[in-house]
């Protein structure tokens, strides 16, 4: 499969697993998750035909593990703006995670800290070179320090997903190292 296949195939299925279920017919879960052959059948209704050795492709080799397949399922590992509860259990985070983003975003940042905006998390990154990449997408990006240790001790709540993403409801910003 050629990466760009991948890649459109990868977006597709995000879109529909984290977004847009019903704009396909799909009825995810309370968990998010779907049939394979139902999410194949109704992307290719839609007009997206896609094998499922296209889709395990996608799933095996993508760099962010955004999927997880359980026995004939599959749901996105989080990034949601449906309702859905991962069923993620509380996780102690490292002492530090980071965020990436874009110094058209700081000021905001700065006085109301990072909030999850259309998701239902923020996402944190466990290390610098991966907020790096995620802040790239959007441009030049800025990496954030968040004192996951102190947010912990004062009593945040911290979940870790399937794909070693960390999740929280919101970070206050004294809690945040900003450039």
């Amino acid at each position: 499969m050629d990466e760009r296949r991948t890649v459109k195939v990868s977006k597709y299925v995000s879109k529909h697993l984290r977004h847009q279920p019903e704009r396909i017919g799909l009825a995810l879960d309370s968990q998010g998750w779907v049939e394979i052959d139902a999410l194949i059948a109704a992307a290719a209704a839609h007009g997206f035909a896609f094998s499922r050795a296209e889709l395990d492709h996608v799933v095996a080799t993508n760099d962010k593990k955004r999927f997880a397949v359980e026995g004939t399922r599959i749901r996105a590992s989080q990034g949601h703006t449906v309702a859905v509860d991962l069923g993620l259990p509380q996780a102690e985070p490292p002492a530090y995670l980071y965020h990436g983003t874009v110094a058209s975003a700081l000021a905001p940042i700065r006085t109301e800290g990072l909030l999850p905006m259309r998701r239902h998390h923020v996402h944190l990154s466990p290390d610098r070179e991966t907020a790096t990449r995620v802040g790239a997408r959007r441009g030049r990006p800025v990496v954030l320090s968040v004192d996951a240790g102190a947010m912990h001790r004062d009593g945040h709540v911290f979940r870790l997903s399937a794909n070693g993403v960390w999740l929280v409801d919101a970070v206050p910003p004294e809690y945040l190292r900003l450039p």
